[in-house]
């Protein structure tokens, strides 16, 4: 089960999002309402999803650039009631994957997250594959 961390400074959307995610068999191992409360969450619980609300990356980027930093394998997915073109653009550049959508939608959330995941997957994969090949490919040219 995929651990799950959700950061909103909204109570009530950390609760419906909590709901929708363990209804969908994530594991909700932390709430928070900050910056700074992402990074405890992250050291304490590891998890490999992170729900960060948009006014949450807007008030602490230096916080998600700690996140990503320190945990490069965490998927980030920025919620908000709106995403614009520049804003999709800085998220990705800050190391967002996926984009969830207020008001709540539970089979629109749990299919963003888990089509992420396997993109994310397949593009590991592949990219790890290629390492491989390369490695190959130069190991045989150095054996000739």
């Amino acid at each position: 089960m995929l651990k799950a961390v959700i950061i909103d400074t909204s109570a009530v959307a950390r609760g419906l999002l909590n709901t929708v995610l363990t209804d969908g068999s994530y594991d909700v191992v932390g709430q928070g309402h900050t910056g700074a409360s992402t990074i405890a969450l992250m050291v304490k619980h590891n998890p490999q999803i992170v729900c960060i609300a948009r006014d949450v990356v807007e008030a602490d980027e230096a916080a998600i650039a700690e996140v990503r930093k320190g945990w490069p394998k965490a998927m980030l997915f920025m919620v908000s009631s709106e995403f614009d073109a520049p804003t999709v653009q800085k998220a990705h550049a800050m190391g967002f994957i996926g984009f969830i959508v207020k008001p709540f939608n539970a089979g629109t959330v749990l299919k963003t997250i888990r089509s992420t995941i396997i993109t994310t997957v397949k593009r590991q994969q592949k990219a790890q594959a290629e390492l491989q090949a390369g490695a190959a490919g130069s190991a045989d040219n150095g054996a000739a």
